[in-house]
């Protein structure tokens, strides 16, 4: 099958650090050419893959341009203007190419995973493309969030499970990954190694100025000896801590429709202690890869069970679920029931 996969103009393919969506682009298109598709990436200069590379743009915008429309939407025309090509465009993008790709009304199917928030104007966009574009969730809470919406599939988000270092034995520390936004639980995470008495290693992305102004005003002065910041740091540098971990605390306080970093966490044999939003219900097993609490109390006291989970079953359910390979496998159904006309 002729593939076109559309990443976000933001970062390169792969991401070099931060870029959640762009990782998955990269893993899904290599695992698409390793079946044995034909596929396209369209992603900025700077990417790297065994498809072929199509780059709008020679290098992806600033990072504090992020949202910019001009280079949204320069990307996403040059990316439909080579729509005859394929038997399927593949959309991860902002609106601009799913509101293009609407309008080709099925010649080619495009398909589009919802990589985002429900908010009261993307409910409303998308419930205007829904018959004309092929929309995916990215997990069950995500559809719960907005049930009366069509959807072509829900696919959860895959990791290269070979690239995160599985690690029995465990140092003791507790370990944070998330941008400095309230509603990632960055001063949260900061109580609840306190109040359990661990170290705690924080990656953090605050690059953009709402996260440095929230930072420096809400998070800095909780700071403390105990904690260690981490910032643009490697994949090797993350995945290293999180396999050394006693345990991820990821306090999330929004309905956040994946979170791939606890996915990650688990991967490396590391327990995951979270809030129960969003995706996190489906993605930690309760007493088996970790522990949900709504309350810094009841959280405190899950850092403290943690031992009860098995390193091996962490390793086991993201084998099995949220591998790479599986979401090849979700996309390639998805895939077949559109996109064989032009086959």
């Amino acid at each position: 099958m002729r593939v076109a996969q559309i990443a976000p103009v933001w970062y390169p393919v792969p991401p070099r650090g931060y870029g959640g969506i762009e990782l998955v682009v990269s893993l899904l298109t290599e695992g698409l050419v390793a079946a044995g598709h034909d596929v396209t990436l369209f992603a900025s200069g700077g990417s790297r893959t065994a498809a072929r590379l199509i780059s709008p743009l020679a290098d992806p915008p600033d990072p504090a341009l992020l949202g910019n429309p001009w280079y949204e939407t320069l990307h996403a025309v040059a990316a439909y203007e080579h729509h005859r090509d394929f038997d399927v465009i593949h959309d991860h993008s902002g609106i601009v190419g799913p509101a293009l790709g609407a309008l080709l009304e099925g010649r080619p199917p495009v398909v589009h995973t919802l990589h985002g928030p429900w908010t009261e104007p993307s409910r409303l966009f998308y419930a205007h493309l829904a018959d004309r574009v092929h929309l995916v969730a990215i997990s069950q809470a995500q559809r719960n969030d907005n049930p009366g919406l069509a959807y072509a599939g829900t696919v959860h988000n895959g990791i290269d499970v070979r690239a995160y270092p599985f690690r029995e034995h465990k140092d003791r520390f507790l370990v944070y990954i998330g941008r400095a936004n309230p509603d990632k639980g960055p001063g949260l995470a900061i109580e609840v190694a306190r109040r359990a008495g661990y170290p705690l290693a924080m990656i953090v992305k605050r690059s953009e100025p709402f996260e440095r102004a929230y930072w420096d005003e809400m998070i800095a002065p909780q700071l403390h000896d105990e904690v260690e910041v981490y910032e643009q740091v490697s994949h090797e540098v993350k995945a290293d801590l999180l396999a050394r971990a006693t345990a991820m605390v990821f306090p999330i306080q929004w309905p956040e429709p994946f979170g791939l970093v606890m996915v990650e966490a688990m991967a490396c044999g590391t327990p995951v202690v979270a809030c129960p939003a969003g995706a996190a219900v489906e993605l930690v097993e309760e007493g088996v890869t970790g522990f949900l609490r709504e309350t810094l109390d009841g959280l405190v006291e899950a850092v403290g069970q943690v031992g009860r989970c098995s390193p091996a079953a962490c390793r086991t359910r993201v084998e099995q679920r949220f591998s790479a390979a599986a979401m090849v496998r979700g996309y390639e159904a998805v895939y077949d029931r559109f996109g064989t006309a032009g086959r």
